[in-house]
């Protein structure tokens, strides 16, 4: 018995140290994503009142700029209900400024339903986005390789890459698809409404199979490809972050050369 318990206690150290990497570097680029997102969002909302003054010539920039990304996630929804038999309604990607003063770019009725489906169909923008991601980053614009070389601290190498990719075939193009659907595939607190208590019962179950003595079982079985799992979605935020912060210093040069020649700027 004295023996068991030493490897199993072996057993759940060597997992502790290498089997939540997946977890970090989801939270490393997570984080600088929604940053540099909201960030970017700004700067280019000032740059066009600036030009327009007018907020509602703005709006209509402002969601013809991210059309890609808006039309790809609600699309998502729609296809999501459909392929999980729930019932949806209007479909609309006319945009509209909320009371609460925030931009609603587009929406899709859907029917509500249990979470598990309610939590998928939310979940959606940000799998389709995903994909095509993964697709215009990794093939088109070759930026896991910079990726990979802002991980391991390898400046060197990530300026030698940066400097060859705009000599790739049609990157204008995937640029801005890459930025435009990256900077629109997270889901929005509505979408995010039965996370919480589907999180909840997972949580539950879990609690339960460590109680029933199935802890180490899962750490051995789920963990690894639960951390494979977190490190893709870590390499989609991160390639995503890396597009908005080649996009932001730009925007935030243009931001300020247009404030100076119009001594106007927005609060």
């Amino acid at each position: 018995m004295r023996k068991k318990l030493r490897n199993t206690h072996y057993a759940i150290q060597t997992l502790n140290i290498s089997s939540f990497t997946g977890l970090i570097w989801l939270l490393l680029t997570l984080l600088p994503f929604i940053f540099l997102q909201r960030a970017l969002h700004r700067e280019i909302q000032a740059i066009f009142l600036i030009i327009t003054r007018r907020a509602n010539i703005t709006m209509v920039l402002f969601s013809l700029l991210f059309f890609p990304g808006v039309f790809i996630h609600e699309l998502s929804h729609f296809l999501m209900a459909k392929l999980l038999f729930v019932p949806t309604g209007h479909f609309s990607l006319i945009p509209k400024t909320m009371p609460n003063g925030t931009l609603r770019l587009g929406y899709v009725e859907v029917s509500k339903t249990d979470i598990l489906r309610d939590s998928l169909i939310g979940m959606a923008p940000l799998i389709a986005g995903g994909l095509f991601i993964s697709y215009a980053a990794i093939v088109k614009l070759n930026l896991l390789p910079l990726l990979g070389a802002l991980q391991n601290a390898n400046f060197q190498t990530f300026w030698s890459g940066l400097a060859t990719i705009p000599s790739l075939p049609d990157f204008s193009l995937w640029f801005y698809l890459t930025f435009a659907v990256s900077s629109t595939m997270l889901p929005s607190e509505s979408d995010r409404s039965a996370w919480f208590p589907l999180t909840g019962v997972m949580l539950l179950l879990i609690g339960i199979a460590i109680f029933a003595g199935a802890g180490t079982w899962m750490l051995e079985n789920i963990t690894p490809p639960l951390n494979t799992f977190l490190e893709s979605i870590a390499t989609i935020f991160g390639l995503s972050a890396v597009v908005h912060g080649f996009s932001i210093l730009p925007l935030m040069l243009v931001h300020k050369l247009l404030s100076r020649i119009t001594n106007l700027d927005i609060a």
